[in-house]
């Protein structure tokens, strides 16, 4: 026996270790020597506390490429990046070149990184690029999606999903070609206090769930903004806000509704509601006899809340999809008196959340918490909303199967 052999023997077993780890481990082991950890400084009495985990390294992070610098964008999402620990920013797709090389520059983004939708087809030589975040009017959404799809990208997309149940299978048709992750950007799903509140309901702390009421709205000025034209939005206010009530009495629930009861209201002669509705009103009913009672619309002060009645407890958000400033309130008999309480979250990014989940299912090739089959399924709710709006009468749902992947990873 050579001196080399055993030496060659140690490395063939060490690679062999390293092929054993899964990549969640690789990646755990990789963050764990960048830990920091301080001493105790305050008495236990005191809140603990807490250092953030470290985030990957830079050159390990997923590149993502914005599609759309509009305000979701740039007021939400690009700044979510700064808390991310799994994601960067490395691209822009912008009509106007001008306020996209603004936005580069604050990201340290190369100007050859900055695109314009005609040259969208050329992410597939960036391989800086590994997904898109599509933040474009609603109408868009299945075009870009199916681009992204076939130039080898992973899409994150905004809801509504798309305009049509259509349009929705079409883009999971797509990405499941091309083997990409498509997830639905359903960032209440992943926020702190809605972690907690499902927590509960699946502990059955407020008993039998028996009703969910919700109000989403807000005041639209402009009737030009493309919220308010049917070929970019595919409706009023239903798609846009009132799809957060019925997204979250379905994923708190666990349960799928079985009929809707719908109808819309536009004030008339109202510049703004010509193509689309101002408000709807909308009944859900589930198979357990659990019923969404919701209200959302386009053209009242902004209300932003659910209350989830049980059979020992309420719970409730308000406000309740706002990008910050949730609080979960819980109320309950305590020795023969009602007992309210809130219960204080740490308010996460959500942004920041739904990207770090994004990341690591491609970084560690796992199915996505909101996938293309979860905003299909709304997208058919809001389908039959309409058809019974028009036809003043219950619609019916079939059921749709599995929408949802696995529980999202906690921070």
């Amino acid at each position: 026996m050579t001196h080399s052999q055993p030496q060659r023997r140690g490395f063939l077993r060490y690679m062999g270790t390293l092929a054993a780890l899964s990549a969640p481990a690789l990646q755990a082991a990789a963050n764990e020597k960048d830990k920091i950890v301080f001493p105790p400084i305050e008495a236990k009495s005191e809140k603990p506390e807490k250092t953030e985990p470290p985030g990957d390294p830079w050159n390990e992070r997923v590149g993502v490429a914005i599609v759309g610098v509009g305000r979701i964008s740039v007021n939400e999402m690009l700044p979510a990046f700064a808390q991310s620990k799994h994601a960067k920013p490395v691209a822009l797709v912008s009509g106007d070149r001008a306020k996209a090389l603004k936005v580069a520059h604050q990201y340290n983004i190369p100007e050859s990184a900055v695109l314009d939708y005609k040259d969208y087809d050329k992410l597939a030589n960036m391989p800086e690029v590994q997904a898109v975040y599509i933040a474009l009017p609603n109408s868009m959404h299945a075009e870009y999606t199916v681009r992204a799809a076939r130039a080898g990208k992973h899409v994150l997309c905004e809801k509504p999903m798309a305009n049509s149940v259509a349009e929705c299978q079409q883009m999971i048709e797509a990405c499941r070609k091309a083997k990409k992750k498509l997830m639905i950007a359903y960032r209440s799903q992943y926020e702190e206090n809605d972690r907690t509140l499902v927590k509960m309901i699946r502990n059955k702390e407020l008993g039998q769930l028996k009703e969910f009421i919700s109000v989403n709205s807000q005041h639209m000025a402009d009737p030009q903004h493309w919220r308010l034209k049917r070929a970019l939005a595919g409706g009023g206010a239903l798609p846009d806000v009132g799809l957060y009530c019925i997204n979250a009495s379905r994923f708190l629930s666990g349960e799928e509704p079985v009929e809707v009861i719908g109808n819309t209201y536009s004030t008339p002669g109202d510049p703004r509601f010509k193509e689309v509705e101002e408000s709807c009103q909308f009944v859900l009913r589930f198979p357990s006899g659990f019923i969404a009672s919701c209200t959302t619309g386009y053209a009242s002060h902004k209300s932003q809340m659910f209350r989830l009645n049980g059979t020992t407890a309420w719970a409730e958000l308000n406000p309740a999809y706002a990008y910050e400033g949730i609080r979960l309130k819980v109320s309950r008999q305590v020795d023969g008196k009602e007992h309210g309480s809130e219960i204080q979250g740490e308010n996460k990014n959500q942004f920041a959340a739904e990207l770090d989940h994004f990341a690591r299912c491609i970084q560690q090739d796992q199915a996505v918490h909101t996938p293309g089959e979860e905003g299909l399924q709304d997208q058919r709710i809001i389908e039959a909303i309409y058809a019974s709006a028009r036809t003043h009468r219950p619609v019916k749902l079939a059921a749709p199967g599995s929408t949802r992947g696995p529980e999202p990873q906690e921070s």
